[in-house]
């Protein structure tokens, strides 16, 4: 079982996030230094993350011309999932994907298009 399907498992089958990870390999998602494990009260691992200014932090591989996320597990557009998903940071907490609680998120739709990936639907009672 890939880690990818371990997450799976355990989140809810409505999560388009499972089958997608396009804004996890297109947007740099800095966060305030103090998330990082090496502060009193992180979570996120530091080993996986980088500088980028002194009170800035962000996970390795965001910062290139083309972004993945080093926590990223799997193959975007079909099965992925978070290798730290329990202690990621807010900044990729509270990033809603595109009709989450019937809310259109525009910057989902960004990221799934710059994969190749059709926007989100709403869902009828959105329309």
């Amino acid at each position: 079982m890939s880690d990818a399907t371990a997450y799976q498992e355990s989140a809810p089958e409505t999560n388009p996030c499972t089958t997608c990870g396009a804004c996890c390999a297109h947007f740099r998602c800095s966060f305030y230094w103090g998330e990082a494990d090496d502060s009193p009260g992180g979570t996120v691992p530091v080993d996986l993350t980088e500088q980028i200014t002194p009170w800035r932090r962000a996970m390795k591989g965001m910062t290139s011309k083309t972004p993945r996320c080093i926590a990223l597990v799997g193959e975007i557009g079909r099965e992925v999932g978070c290798g730290i998903y329990p202690v990621r940071s807010t900044v990729c907490r509270e990033f809603p994907y595109s009709w989450q609680d019937g809310v259109h998120n525009e910057r989902c739709d960004q990221a799934r298009a710059a994969w190749g990936l059709p926007p989100l639907p709403s869902s009828p009672e959105h329309k």
